[in-house]
């Protein structure tokens, strides 16, 4: 994790940024220490929050890594920041920065929720750095984490810049035309994004409902099964789903070998994901194959239940790769993982198939004290106490983040080289076969 001091005299390009200000807010903390910062806009939703020292490129996706390999090397680029790794227009940037040996860095939204943002050098989620060994984490010293600041309810300032960027694009559409982007765009949006509202208030009792529910007759009964974003990069590009069906295809699996193995008595809470609220609906879905397998009493399908609440009262957590999975093994809560995520790890996750999971999920208790490392060290490396929707108000940043100084990042990851050697050393160090069960 880098010091914003250490990009002094440095050339920044910064490409797509979340919807909002952080980008031109974080230009300005970049100049401040001492950074040259350009950025490309790929639209007018671009445009409208960061007009200085800009390139606009209205080119298509087949002409942008040309376009790109001869601004790094007119600009003379040293640093990229972009949000979100695959992304059509940030997928050419790894190679052609890897040629030029220019540092790539990586926002996404925070694998610690909800006071925290990603940033990582190099790639995020399937792409990151961290290791996936138990035995790292358990024989490396285990960074001090201060508690972070609340970033409050941020749901409100999201919309806010959603809407300006989306009514920017269809106004301003036919002065900066664009072919590159990874979702509907513009006016497009509208109707969703209504829907959304329109779902969130018809919902509130019902969610009210569930999760007293949860909390009463069917406390200790229930498998949790969060539900992530149909067209999120982890199902994508980093979950067999996306080449099997996405998320409806991971209903039909789940549903099926519930119905077969889990044992009598049981049930399954499949929760919706809010920001797809206004996209797709799985209701029908869900009964269909619930009503085939003959569990259509044991399936139940939530929408805006609170999620901590449904956590605490689950048997065990089954997901693809979502950040739920984190937090209910924070919870001391047995997940199983269908996907690449970054906290798939012995010791942490369930080794089992799916299958054998609902029968045996209590044998898969996380360990608790490499569930404290695992996640001191994944803050201490990969986290910014903030929000890219709203700042911080005691942060000195424009940006609005507690931005960390780097010495207990740089201490933390100068071990993962030599760690090996040091266990060996030592003669005393613990290893990943002993969270693997035959």
């Amino acid at each position: 994790m880098p010091r914003l001091s250490s990009f002094a005299g440095r050339r920044v390009l910064l490409l797509q940024g979340p919807m909002g200000p952080f980008f031109q807010r974080l230009a300005r903390d970049l100049a401040y220490a001492g950074a040259k910062v350009v950025k490309v806009n790929f639209n007018a939703g671009d445009w409208l929050f960061y007009r200085d020292h800009h390139v606009m490129y209205s080119g298509s996706i087949k002409e942008w890594p040309s376009f790109l390999g001869d601004l790094l090397e007119k600009a003379q680029i040293d640093v990229v920041f972009l949000y979100g790794d695959c992304r059509p227009v940030h997928r050419p940037v790894f190679e052609l920065a890897a040629r030029r040996d220019i540092e790539v860095f990586v926002f996404e939204e925070g694998y610690v929720r909800g006071n925290y943002i990603t940033l990582e050098k190099g790639g995020v989620n399937a792409r990151s750095s961290l290791p996936k060994s138990a035995a790292f984490y358990l024989n490396t010293p285990m960074p001090e984490i201060s508690p972070p600041r609340e970033v409050g309810y941020s749901f409100y300032h999201q919309a806010w810049w959603a809407l300006l960027y989306h009514a920017a694009a269809s106004v301003l559409g036919r002065y900066y035309p664009c072919r590159t982007y990874h979702r509907g765009l513009g006016i497009r949006e509208l109707a969703p994004q209504l829907r959304s509202y329109w779902r969130k208030m018809i919902y509130y009792p019902l969610a009210r409902w569930q999760e007293r529910r949860t909390a009463t007759s069917l406390r200790g009964r229930y498998f949790l099964v969060p539900l992530q974003v149909a067209t999120d990069s982890q199902i994508v590009h980093h979950s067999p789903y996306g080449q099997r069906g996405g998320i409806p295809a991971f209903i039909r699996e789940v549903i099926a070998s519930f119905a077969a193995h889990a044992p009598a008595g049981t049930h399954l809470v499949m929760k919706h994901h809010p920001a797809d609220r206004g996209y797709v609906h799985y209701g029908r879905l869900i009964r269909k194959c619930a009503r085939q397998h003959g569990v259509a009493g044991r399936v139940h399908y939530v929408h805006d239940a609170h999620l901590p609440t449904l956590q605490d009262h689950c048997i065990g957590t089954v997901t693809i790769n979502s950040t739920v999975g984190l937090s209910s093994l924070s919870r001391h809560k047995p997940v199983k993982v269908l996907g690449s995520a970054i906290y798939d790890i012995p010791g942490l996750t369930a080794r089992c198939s799916l299958d054998d999971f609902w029968r045996q999920a209590g044998q898969w208790t996380p360990d608790a004290e490499l569930v404290r490392r695992f996640q001191a060290h994944l803050i201490a490396t990969t986290q910014i106490n903030g929000n890219f929707y709203k700042r911080i108000r005691s942060s000195a940043l424009n940006c609005g983040l507690i931005w960390p100084t780097a010495d207990a990042f740089e201490a933390t990851s100068s071990i993962v080289g030599n760690q090996r050697e040091r266990e060996l050393a030592s003669g005393t160090f613990i290893n990943d076969q002993d969270y693997i069960s035959g």
